[in-house]
């Protein structure tokens, strides 16, 4: 039988820690870790995850800063927003939720947050700082993977790792970390030629290419570890697969079709989805550790 990786079980692990890390600091710090998530227009998706943001902070103490603003906010009204939380004493953390309304420059907007604040890890100086190793804020959804694979004893130096999918958001910063870890990574994406070969050489395989059951059986060798990134819903008529009745969430692996053949897995939900939000926890608190001058007592938790 596969080791199913239980990601929501090792979110509600971490959380405990980090509620028990502000109670015992806040007396000394006079405040509480702060946590900024900033979304833009009424994406339903992004209303989703918001929500889940805030429910989490609220069960470990973080003070949350919840700005949700028009659709048609400019870029210097959204910049300024930005700029006044950077300079907000009371502010540990800023998350700007992606996507944005195409008039708006994502890329800029992430420069605009303060590096030190950067709950994400999507600042090109945290993202330079993990390319070379050094300590920052590091990108949630690989981050969580990381957590997940350490938490379950699974051995990534010398293993071969392929990453599929090349955003910045996951699959870059997924790949950098599977290297800081030893591991000997490729990375594979919509245009790779032939990806089940690539696929079929992977001990660990992480999924993140945001297309619903793209790979199957014949993508996965042996014994590999497969960690799916992917969250879908399906729509209606795709509901009454013959592989699963009355399915709502699928990820990007197909894993009714390996979960027999794998060593262990993620499922949809319940693994990576949970991890992602308590490592933004685990940013916020680590950073107001250090703005508050407490000892860092969470870094074991981040990659």
């Amino acid at each position: 039988m596969p080791n199913i990786l239980d990601g929501k079980k090792l979110a509600q692990e971490i959380e405990l820690i980090l509620k028990q890390t502000i109670e015992s600091g806040s007396k000394l710090a006079k405040r509480p870790p702060g946590l900024a998530v900033l979304r833009v227009g009424n994406d339903p998706a992004s209303g989703v995850y918001v929500n889940y943001k805030e429910k989490a902070c609220d069960r470990i103490g973080v003070r949350s800063f919840a700005n949700h603003l028009k659709e048609d906010i400019s870029l210097e009204e959204l910049r300024e927003i930005i700029k006044s939380l950077n300079e907000e004493k009371n502010v540990d953390g800023i998350l700007l939720q992606l996507p944005l309304p195409s008039h708006l420059d994502e890329d800029s907007l992430l420069r605009s947050i303060d590096p030190d604040k950067d709950a994400d890890g999507l600042h090109p100086l945290n993202l330079g700082r993990l390319i070379k190793g050094e300590k920052g804020p590091r990108s949630c959804t690989p981050a969580g993977v990381m957590a997940l694979l350490k938490r379950n004893q699974i051995t990534i130096e010398g293993k071969r790792a392929v990453v599929v999918g090349r955003s910045i958001l996951v699959g870059k910063p997924m790949a950098l970390m599977l290297e800081a870890a030893n591991a000997t990574v490729t990375v594979a994406h919509s245009r790779t030629k032939d990806l089940v070969s690539i696929t079929r050489e992977a001990d660990l395989l992480v999924v993140a290419a945001g297309k619903p059951y793209l790979i199957g059986h014949n993508h996965v060798s042996d014994n590999c570890v497969v960690i799916d990134v992917g969250i879908h819903r399906l729509k209606p008529e795709e509901e009454n697969l013959k592989e699963r009745k009355k399915i709502k969430l699928c990820g990007d692996v197909k894993m009714f079709e390996i979960e027999d053949k794998v060593a262990a897995y993620s499922p949809v939900p319940g693994g990576v989805g949970p991890m992602t939000v308590t490592m933004l926890l685990a940013n916020t608190v680590d950073r107001w550790q250090k703005h508050c001058g407490l000892p860092l007592t969470i870094s074991h938790l981040l990659p």
